[in-house]
């Protein structure tokens, strides 16, 4: 059967490129010695659970933290073994109960807005700016009540929250802010890295983020009593405070949040090439955009002033005047494209939206949560239907597109053939 090269490939015509494109791989030779020392000295993780010199840990967890505090500036950095751990000691940390209010972003990964139900408390979500994304501090305000005690911030794509205008908020109400800074490792504004715009930063390692260790996070403070009830909450901390002589025992009841050693000396190898990867990342965007300059079907993404943006994805706006289907367009440009090798089961890394907004899950439209329902105040807060966070359902179920052809394993030719997808798909709109 004679196939038509110009075809869409949605349409059964052949695709602009069938070659995987490379896999984004970090780790080398030096990963592999930092772990064989490890597995040679015969210790993988050092912890005790006990009121001893090892509850913070073995020494190439401890020899990471320094590495991470130095490197971001802060006074105090702890390992733990992911994100979502790192955000529930984080909450912990600053004293969040049953009936305490928790104003969080709609827009992210779930556990962005849900940790505040581990501790029985409400997250309250907010809506997101129509251009950068992050928390939108006017709907911050909109919210904040007698009961509110923190905000949850997100960097989202690695784009840096308004700091300025949320600390502000934050030090009128007297409020905590925790950074969900996963994607925005080397991200920056006004000089000051992300992680450090809040009182309590909190990094992913896991295995798709700009470097990981697998699994794992980096929690930074400038805090000493924050710091220590973080240590606590990773590591059993009802076993400790007698003997610690902690007083306040507000949530001082422990977990295994703890980092492995392998994975500690992973992550120090990995801290070490993310300015290179920065570099090589913000090469991509730039030759991306350079690409598709003057493109009339979307507008590249804004970069809040003063800050430096880490581009975890690179996330495009689409134009609601071109009369195309911004769905219809994105599949009919993903059937020209290939995955990436070692994600082929994920599909190919464009998407139209990023993740539904977090009050469309079950846990929410069906107000259960641990242990049963929803805190009860809930129903006099918000009703979690559609149009709650207006700003955020928009982007993501009619303007927003997001891809990873930006990361640094993507060479010029390999976004030349993303770009020829995208031509190809637009100059033949029409049939869509």
């Amino acid at each position: 059967m004679h196939m038509n090269l110009n075809e869409l490939a949605i349409h059964g015509g052949k695709k602009v490129r069938d070659t995987l494109f490379p896999a984004y791989v970090t780790a080398g030779a030096e990963e592999k010695a930092a772990v064989s020392k490890v597995i040679d000295g015969g210790v993988l993780s050092n912890y005790l659970g006990a009121y001893h010199e090892n509850f913070m840990g073995g020494p190439v967890v401890r020899e990471c933290e320094a590495e991470w505090a130095a490197y971001f500036g802060a006074a105090h950095a702890l390992c733990v073994n992911s994100n979502t751990s790192g955000l529930i000691a984080a909450l912990g940390a600053i004293g969040i109960g049953p009936g305490d209010e928790v104003i969080v972003t709609s827009y992210s990964m779930s556990i962005s807005a849900t940790a505040p139900l581990f501790y029985g408390a409400l997250p309250v979500f907010a809506d997101i700016e129509a251009d950068m994304f992050c928390l939108d501090p006017a709907s911050i305000e909109s919210l904040i009540t007698p009961n509110t005690r923190a905000i949850l911030v997100v960097d989202l794509f690695g784009q840096p929250f308004d700091a300025p205008a949320i600390r502000a908020l934050a030090k009128k109400h007297d409020l905590k802010i925790i950074e969900d800074c996963a994607q925005a490792p080397g991200a920056s504004l006004n000089g000051e890295k992300a992680g450090l715009l809040g009182d309590i930063g909190v990094f992913s390692l896991n295995y798709h983020k700009h470097i990981h260790s697998g699994e794992g996070g980096i929690l930074l403070t400038n805090d000493d009593d924050l710091a220590q009830r973080l240590s606590l909450i990773r590591n059993h901390a009802e076993c400790v405070v007698g003997p610690m002589g902690v007083t306040d025992l507000r949530n001082m009841i422990g977990h295994n949040f703890r980092m492995t050693e392998i994975e500690a000396a992973i992550a120090m190898c990995q801290l070490r090439k993310l300015g290179g990867l920065l570099n090589d990342r913000w090469d991509r965007v730039r030759y991306f955009e350079s690409r598709l300059d003057g493109f009339e079907g979307f507008s590249m993404p804004k970069v809040r002033d003063g800050a430096v943006h880490s581009f975890y994805v690179h996330p495009c706006l689409w134009n609601m005047e071109t009369g195309v289907d911004r769905n219809r367009f994105v599949e009919a440009v993903k059937a020209e494209l290939p995955c990436f090798e070692l994600r082929e089961k994920e599909g190919v890394k464009l998407g139209a939206g990023y993740v539904r907004p977090i009050y469309y899950l079950p846990a929410f439209q069906q107000r259960v949560a641990l242990g049963g329902n929803l805190n009860p105040l809930v129903d006099a807060r918000q009703d979690f239907g559609p149009g709650l966070c207006p700003v955020a359902e928009d982007l993501h179920f009619n303007r927003l597109i997001s891809h990873e052809f930006i990361v640094p394993s993507m060479q010029e030719s390999d976004i030349d053939d993303v770009v020829r997808a995208i031509e190809k798909v637009w100059d033949q709109r029409h049939k869509l």
